[in-house]
């Protein structure tokens, strides 16, 4: 089971704020477990802190903007990018101004600086949502649409089609994440001449220069307008009818801009709060798209807080029912476990097929058969039961036996034909023979009931 990771240590950087122009410090700190990305306005009264998830995405104009109330943050997206590529689950962010600098207009520094100081193994779990399902948003106005589909791992496809005859179509991969600091990260923000003097115009790129983005010269203007905005920039004069890439640094890569899009994607979906397994493919992809896909993406996850553990009815089990048998004491009509699919040292996942067969169905009830509720948590009880007796030394000499059962929730009816998929979970190191333990059962990805039961394990006589 993979653990949640935060920073071994703190680090800053230093630079100028693309839209303000304002020289600006942005610390990142370690974050205790289940903390997620949280952004400080450390210049502030009373420090306010925002937390970096979909919903408190209020400008994708220009960049993603995080706010609170009055409080505002923007160009986030780099340094978030960059946490959830490397792996990082809780992170603590102080910036003393309304935005991050823009640094080099990449991702590059912040990974340099991660890799720098170094990642430490936290105690929680990592908790990754597993895509089951495709999932989709449009925009048929704009022609954008980001998928995403069932992955083993995360990776994205983008596909970015400019209005421009001089850069047209472009796509860039992103197959595995382990790619991104070499692959993605050194990737470029890019702007059109033809969109810069608008953004001057509302205020915006005070801090923009040749060295924090790449200038695209595409529609021929008039020598008097670049001539002025080559002033602005504070750049030398440019031949107005020579067409091009403008920027002190030539491109790394001929899809550059493409894999600064793919960038974004990355730091768009770090807001959705928890790292996930699925292929995103991203078409004519922009902050405000990604930010609709990552706030739907968050309902879809509140839907199911718990996710069923994945079942393959092809897999050989860990444990069969024969082996069950030599655990627990259970017989016939009682032992509701039919084999163990998974098992580590604080979770264990079983399976039970119920048929129409079932001794209960005969009572409960002859006209509409339905799985007693009491006999659902005994059958969770029974798979936490084998979760404890792995950590003993001869289990077969071991029995569980319930001291207290608490939460207890029935969400919908267990009938003939389902297939219950167990999920238990230690609460807390087994001491003094008493466990504390939280179970799910499953139909489908729907949970179906759960408990919180508390057993002790006794050694036979």
């Amino acid at each position: 089971m993979l653990k949640q990771k935060t920073l071994k240590g703190s680090f800053s950087l230093f630079g100028k704020g693309l839209h303000t122009g304002l020289s600006l410090t942005v610390t990142f700190n370690p974050a205790p477990e289940n903390t997620g990305y949280k952004i400080q306005r450390i210049d502030l009264e009373g420090e306010p802190t925002i937390d970096a998830v979909a919903e408190n995405v209020v400008d994708t104009r220009r960049g993603t903007v995080l706010g609170k109330g009055e409080v505002r943050v923007s160009t986030v997206e780099h340094g978030l990018a960059a946490l959830y590529a490397l792996g990082i689950d809780n992170c603590l962010i102080q910036v003393n101004g309304p935005e991050f600098p823009i640094l080099d207009g990449s991702a590059d520094m912040y990974v340099k600086k991660i890799c720098e100081i170094g990642l430490e193994e936290q105690n929680a779990p990592k908790d990754f949502y597993i895509i089951r399902h495709k999932i989709e948003i449009k925009d048929d106005e704009t022609g954008s649409c980001v998928t995403i589909l069932p992955d083993e791992e995360f990776s994205i496809t983008a596909m970015c089609s400019f209005e421009s005859k001089f850069i047209n179509s472009q796509f860039a991969t992103l197959d595995k994440i382990e790619s991104f600091a070499e692959d993605i990260a050194p990737a470029r923000t890019f702007v059109f001449v033809r969109d810069i003097m608008p953004l001057l115009e509302a205020n915006l790129i005070k801090g923009g220069d040749l060295d924090n983005a790449i200038v695209i010269y595409e529609r021929e203007v008039t020598q008097e307008k670049l001539d002025h905005l080559a002033d602005v920039l504070k750049v030398p004069h440019m031949d107005a009818t020579k067409i091009g890439y403008i920027q002190h640094k030539p491109l790394m890569w001929e899809n550059e801009c493409t894999r600064h899009k793919l960038l974004d994607i990355v730091g768009d979906m770090a807001l959705i709060g928890r790292p996930i397994k699925g292929r995103i493919i991203a078409t004519r992809p922009g902050h405000t798209i990604n930010n609709k896909f990552a706030r739907l993406l968050r309902k879809e996850i509140r839907k199911h807080e718990v996710q069923a553990p994945f079942y393959d009815p092809n897999e050989t089990p860990i444990m069969d029912v024969n082996r069950i048998r030599e655990l627990l004491p259970h017989r016939y009509p009682m032992q509701l476990v039919d084999k163990v699919i998974s098992i580590g040292p604080t979770s264990i996942v079983g399976v039970k097929n119920i048929t129409s067969n079932e001794p209960f169905f005969q009572g409960h009830f002859p006209q509409e058969p339905v799985m007693p509720g009491v006999l659902q948590i005994e059958a969770m009880a029974q798979c936490g039961g084998l979760l404890v007796l792995n950590t003993v030394e001869e289990p077969e000499r071991w029995s569980t036996y319930f001291m207290k059962i608490t939460d207890v929730k029935f969400r919908q009816k267990v009938v003939p034909g389902d297939t219950l998929i167990f999920k238990v979970d230690l609460l807390a190191p087994v001491r003094h023979g008493v466990s504390s333990m939280k179970g799910y059962m499953f139909v489908g990805d729907a949970i179906v009931s759960e408990a919180t039961f508390t057993a002790q394990i006794v050694k036979n006589k």
